[in-house]
C-alpha cells in the first residue's frame, strides 16, 4: 500500500489549518448536545471532535509502528517527525496556531513520534534477541 508511509495525523492538521485560515469558526461553539444519564446535556464542540478524531488516528499510527519495522517504517517515522516539526514551527510563528486546540494536536503528534520510535526500537531489540537465540554459535 502506498499510503502506509504517510502519517495519518496530517489529516487533523490539514482540517485545523483549513478551519483556522479559510473558514474561521469559534472552537467553543456547541455543535451537538448529548443527553446523559445524569440528566445534563454534554456539549460537543468542533475542538472535541477534532481531538477525538486525532486520538483515534494516533491509535492507528501506533498500530502501524508495531506492525512495520522495515524501511517503510523508517520513512513513516521520518515523515511523522517532519509533521511534528512543521506543527511546532507553525505553533510558534503563526497566531492562528497559537491555540490550545493546535497545541493538543501537536502533543498528539509528539506522542506519535515518540511512540513510533519506541515501538520500533523495542521490536528491533526483540528481533536481535530472537536471532541470537536461533544462531548462538555463529559469532565469529
Amino acid at each position: 500500500m502506498f499510503l502506509v508511509g504517510i502519517p495519518l495525523l496530517i489529516i487533523p492538521f490539514a482540517i485545523y489549518n483549513m478551519i483556522a485560515f479559510l473558514t474561521p469558526i469559534p472552537w467553543g461553539q456547541v455543535v451537538l448536545e448529548v443527553p446523559m444519564a445524569s440528566g445534563i446535556k454534554w456539549p460537543i464542540t468542533p475542538h472535541d471532535i477534532l481531538i477525538t478524531f486525532s486520538l483515534l488516528l494516533l491509535f492507528i499510527e501506533i498500530f502501524k509502528a508495531a506492525r512495520s519495522s522495515s524501511s517503510r517504517g523508517i520513512i513513516d517515522h521520518m515523515l511523522s517527525m517532519g509533521l511534528f516539526v512543521v506543527m511546532l514551527i507553525e505553533f510558534l510563528l503563526l497566531p492562528q496556531a497559537a491555540t490550545s486546540v493546535f497545541f493538543l494536536l501537536m502533543m498528539i503528534s509528539l506522542v506519535d513520534v515518540l511512540g513510533g520510535f519506541t515501538v520500533t526500537a523495542r521490536a528491533a531489540r526483540r528481533d536481535v534477541a530472537i536471532e541470537e537465540a536461533v544462531h548462538p554459535g555463529d559469532r565469529g
